[in-house]
């Protein structure tokens, strides 16, 4: 859907899998054995991890401040079943934040949602303001106030709308 370049580091993996269904088209790609490999997920994951996407994308769209497409389990409470530990690196004691198994999706998750939080750009990933659309996108504009995937696309849209609205 859009031509922005992909969301930095973990937040990748986030938006990845906010972005695997069209809302528009309804295609999902987690309905192929393709589309579910490239994100690392089971036959038997697949519920969880269709769950966990609509679950961030509630957030996503909380982010750029707007209401949840619809009712959804809370991230908070998925996220705090993922197993995680920090490791420490004995030369210099550096620590990190890691999945305690690196094969499962939501832990994957957990630690990208952990990291942008010290990052600080957690709440820069969000979700088109579009009700059509509602796909994920790393707001890179100087002031954080992005609200479309795209302006060509679902930003010209709501622009054409609210111009004819004003015609009536």
């Amino acid at each position: 859907m859009s031509e922005r370049s992909p969301a930095p580091g973990g937040l990748a993996l986030v938006e990845a899998l906010v972005n695997t269904l069209d809302l528009e088209s309804g295609a999902d790609t987690l309905d192929t054995p393709d589309g579910r490999a490239r994100l690392g997920i089971t036959e038997e994951g697949l519920q969880p991890a269709r769950a966990l996407r609509e679950s961030l994308r509630a957030t996503l769209l909380a982010h750029a401040g707007h209401p949840p497409h619809r009712e959804v389990t809370p991230l908070g409470e998925l996220l705090a079943d993922a197993p995680l530990l920090v490791t420490v690196d004995p030369a210099d004691g550096t620590a990190a934040l890691a999945s305690a198994d690196p094969a499962p999706l939501l832990s994957r998750i957990a630690v990208a949602v952990a990291s942008a939080l010290v990052e600080g750009t957690w709440t820069r990933l969000k979700a088109c303001e579009s009700d059509t659309c509602h796909w994920a996108y790393y707001d890179r504009s100087p002031a954080g106030r992005g609200r479309w995937c795209s302006m060509q696309v679902c930003g010209a849209r709501a622009k054409m709308r609210r111009y004819r609205s004003k015609d009536r």
